[in-house]
């Protein structure tokens, strides 16, 4: 069985293209928990925990879009509900009595998902929970990302779990050159790597580079709403290459792995050759399909790291920044091998998956 936790994370994007993909998160947000079981080789079963966290005054910590604090952990989930997996949400009582959620609880239910209650913060409910299932995926929030050690601490106290996903979904945080606050960001997920290889714990790291979602539909421009029509702020010069997985693909090339012994102790690139891209050769295809030449504006690495240096608080605007220098100028995504001592490549294992292309993406917005 898997359990999966899911989160609000400010590098999810706030549906402007401008969050930092799955690459890190600033949020402070909303987390929920997915968990999915493996009880036989062909028979998985999932646990989703839709938690929600809340602040000193008992409210929703608020954040740049309340869409972000549930939308990764649902791709998981119906991608395990579509492979035919028993599938499990773990949610907070609270957060089944919120109207804010009550159409994605809903949705999770008439799928067929079970609902347990339960807390990241209550020990003993994330040991029952963990108790019914082989597998857990977790997705947490950034503010909650060192949390996780309560997850380890209840896997390793229940003894069963056949593989854990911590909460990445992300640049490979091992080979990343982050400058603050995405720094942080890299290393809080580093500390919990180190922490599930301390506890013997069987893992698959899920490195899914950008989300689609949240830089396609502006070309990463900031304070867009649509992509670009007259002209192209381009970081450093353009030419590291970045990777753009579309939501759905996802979970699917999670789900796979949850009982894949290919993937086991390994790191599961998610790089499809359809999906990567550089920012000049991003803005060509957007040219090529609108007929329209933009003019490209280069922002060198200096000017980037001096505004990120000069910002008076660290926001989400200045996390963005950070997020992107690693991916458009450090270029960290795509600059190094995948080796097969640490790594394996979504799409060459399971080349039967029809994923969405970047191409293909952007023809929404022609």
């Amino acid at each position: 069985m898997v359990v999966a936790t899911t989160e609000c994370l400010w590098c999810r994007g706030d549906g402007s293209g401008n969050g930092g993909g799955s690459d890190s998160c600033d949020s402070g947000g909303n987390g929920r928990v997915v968990m999915v079981s493996i009880e036989a080789v062909t028979v998985v079963a999932a646990i989703v925990v839709v938690e929600m966290v809340e602040n000193s005054n008992g409210r929703e910590k608020q954040n740049p879009d309340h869409r972000r604090n549930w939308v990764h952990g649902k791709f998981i989930v119906e991608a395990s509900v579509q492979s035919g997996h028993r599938t499990f949400t773990l949610v907070r009582e609270s957060t089944v009595s919120d109207p804010a959620k009550a159409k994605l609880i809903d949705s999770f239910k008439n799928s067929g998902v079970t609902l347990l209650h339960g807390d990241l913060n209550d020990h003993e409910s994330l040991v029952k929970a963990i108790k019914k299932v082989d597998v857990v995926i977790s997705t947490v929030a950034q503010m909650q990302l060192l949390d996780q050690v309560k997850i380890i601490a209840a896997i390793k106290e229940v003894g069963n779990i056949k593989r854990f996903f911590p909460s990445e979904f992300s640049n490979d945080v091992d080979r990343v050159n982050g400058v603050e606050p995405a720094k942080t960001a890299f290393a809080m997920r580093a500390q919990i790597r180190r922490a599930i290889e301390a506890e013997g714990i069987p893992h698959t790291y899920v490195c899914s580079n950008c989300f689609a979602g949240y830089k396609l539909p502006t070309l990463a421009q900031e304070g867009l709403s649509a992509p670009p029509r007259d002209k192209a702020i381009i970081p450093g010069d353009g030419n590291p290459k970045a990777v753009f997985n579309e939501e759905h693909d996802i979970g699917t090339y999670t789900i796979k792995a949850v009982d894949d012994p290919r993937t086991l102790n390994k790191i599961l690139y998610i790089k499809p050759p359809m999906k990567i891209y550089s920012f000049n050769e991003l803005v060509s295809l957007w040219e090529k399909k609108i007929g329209k030449t933009l003019e490209r504006i280069y922002v060198p690495e200096d000017q980037i790291l001096k505004r990120i240096e000069e910002s008076p608080d660290i926001n989400y605007s200045v996390f963005v920044l950070a997020i992107n220098h690693s991916v458009f100028v450090k270029g960290d995504q795509t600059k190094f091998e995948i080796e097969p001592s640490f790594g394996v490549e979504a799409s060459e294992l399971y080349p039967d998956v029809k994923y969405t292309t970047v191409e293909e993406y952007l023809d929404q917005f022609v």
